[in-house]
């Protein structure tokens, strides 16, 4: 502001001091300084018309900025933009929120669905929650024996998952608290963290220990069954093809299958692990 006065003043000099007033002779100080007077008046006038003031170019600019919000203003309470604020803010918060990874989306599953994976979730035991899953056997990958699912599922510690169906739809299973440990004789293992769930009444159906007893689950060389009392929960032989469920005490389930003896559709045994989510 300072520097555009001090412009104004010497151009307002030099216009005056070479104007026809100053070069000509007067008869008496009095009328030369009258003239140059009126001289650095109209120099003043005609810069001030052709190089506006500082003020002056500052005060267009807000009355612009004014003029211009006001417009964007209108527009919006017309509704003639086309992104609203609202959408506008909804895209901040998109952009600046972190997306939540969900591991282990594409397992390598006959039966886990999406559906049924998110079920998972929120029944498995808080110590394996957000763990990677690790496929320990499968009939089709590994053959048919359950000896080999035994001996597979200490390729880890921690519980294991099994899951089963049989040839008209139903997938079921069961969860073990711990790498399985055949007996030499029918003794029962397990926690109140065992449990057992099916397919056949809709969505995915959790059955819990009710506290009735302890028949959690049986693991021999030639037999895996789930619950006691009444019957078991579920069963499986030695070859893996055939199986059997029935209501129990120890779970208070309803059949697993859809039927009482069922063929074994696959059989998968899975483990889980506290390494990076991210190991592909």
């Amino acid at each position: 502001m300072h520097s555009w006065k001090k412009m104004k003043k010497k151009l307002t000099h030099f216009f005056s001091d070479h104007s026809p007033s100053s070069s000509s002779s007067s008869p008496s100080s009095t009328s030369s300084d009258h003239d140059q007077d009126e001289s650095s008046s109209y120099m003043s006038s005609m810069l001030s018309f052709f190089l506006p003031s500082h003020e002056s170019i500052s005060k267009k600019n807000e009355e612009d900025y004014i003029l211009r919000c006001g417009k964007s203003k209108t527009k919006q309470e017309n509704g003639d933009h086309n992104t609203s604020s609202s959408e506008l803010f909804e895209d901040a918060i998109d952009l600046q929120t972190p997306r939540k990874y969900i591991p282990d989306q594409n397992l390598d599953s006959v039966f886990i669905s999406s559906e049924l994976y998110h079920f998972f979730q929120s029944c498995l035991p808080n110590i394996v929650k957000g763990c990677r899953w690790v496929l320990l056997y499968s009939t089709v990958k590994h053959g048919i024996s359950l000896r080999t699912l035994i001996r597979n599922s200490c390729d880890l510690p921690g519980p294991c998952l099994l899951i089963t169906g049989d040839t008209k739809g139903a997938v079921f299973g069961g969860l073990v608290n711990s790498p399985l440990t055949p007996t030499p004789h029918r003794k029962y293992q397990g926690t109140f963290q065992t449990f057992v769930f099916t397919t056949i009444y809709g969505p995915p159906t959790l059955f819990r220990p009710t506290g009735a007893n302890r028949y959690f689950y049986m693991c021999l060389n030639d037999l895996l069954a789930f619950g006691g009392g009444g019957s078991f929960a579920l069963r499986l032989d030695g070859d893996l093809l055939m199986g059997t469920s029935g209501p129990c005490d120890t779970f208070g389930n309803q059949r697993l299958a859809h039927n009482e003896e069922f063929e074994l559709k696959n059989v998968e045994l899975w483990g889980f692990t506290h390494s990076s989510r991210y190991h592909s």
